[in-house]
């Protein structure tokens, strides 16, 4: 009988055992997909936009540009063999002032401009007057170089908080995210970037691409991916046209 009894407890402890990592392993899962998930807004305060509206078969593709001299003029001779002219490049300062003819070009081909602020420094690690002061610095270039009315932002990195929107929204800057991430500056083989950015596109998302120097697949990736997107009954435009006059989507900053 107290055999019996040594044996069922081992059991009941082994059993204890199980659930508590069961628990503990979903309790990590739960923590890790909480902190993946996308956040954009205050519940009061200023919005981040990561889409438009779904029904008006708009979508928009935007390309990041933090540095390197050959992989911009590529895409955006791309771009124009692909009849595109209003795609939103958003730029950084540091970046654009260094290539002041590249920035000339993605005007003059019809292309919206949008800020990353100047020295390409997580927003997040920064205090709040630092962040002011690197906004502040990238408008200053951008003004000098002919560009007075800038109102979108991708913070560097895509990160932010709820700081970083109530300052963005303080100097009217609208912080842009994306609903699809092509991945293409990890350099995947083109067909991944062309299945990343395809697959599941719809109507409303906002596409994140590169055409920084460290992204080397993705001129190539890009008829592809604009036959497809045309082929789905989708068309592109500019983030300022795809979220005018629309119900933008947010989420809530925690």
């Amino acid at each position: 009988m107290n055999q019996f009894h040594v044996i069922h407890m081992k059991k009941i402890k082994q059993l204890a055992l199980i659930m508590l990592a069961a628990f503990f392993t979903a309790g990590i899962l739960f923590v890790e997909n909480t902190l993946n998930y996308p956040v954009f807004s205050t519940s009061e305060g200023p919005k981040a936009v990561y889409r438009g509206e779904t029904k008006n078969k708009e979508i928009a593709l935007t390309f990041d540009i933090s540095w390197g001299d050959a992989k911009a003029a590529t895409v955006l001779d791309t771009l124009k063999k692909q009849n595109i002219n209003n795609a939103t490049f958003f730029l950084s300062a540091s970046w654009a002032e260094r290539h002041p003819d590249v920035v000339k070009r993605i005007q003059e081909d019809g292309h919206q401009i949008g800020s990353m602020g100047y020295n390409y420094e997580d927003y997040r690690d920064l205090e709040p007057n630092e962040v002011r002061k690197d906004l502040a610095l990238a408008k200053e270039v951008f003004t000098q170089l002919g560009m007075k009315d800038i109102t979108l932002l991708r913070p560097p990195s895509g990160g932010f908080n709820k700081d970083v929107l109530k300052i963005a929204d303080q100097q009217g800057l609208t912080i842009v995210h994306y609903s699809v991430d092509s991945d293409d500056w990890q350099n995947p083989g083109v067909e991944e970037i062309i299945k990343n950015t395809t697959s599941t596109i719809k109507g409303g998302d906002i596409v994140l691409l590169h055409a920084s120097d460290s992204a080397k697949q993705t001129a190539q990736a890009l008829p592809t991916i604009i036959k497809e997107i045309r082929s789905k009954g989708l068309q592109n435009v500019t983030v300022d046209e795809l979220i005018a006059n629309a119900e933008t989507k947010s989420s809530e900053v925690k």
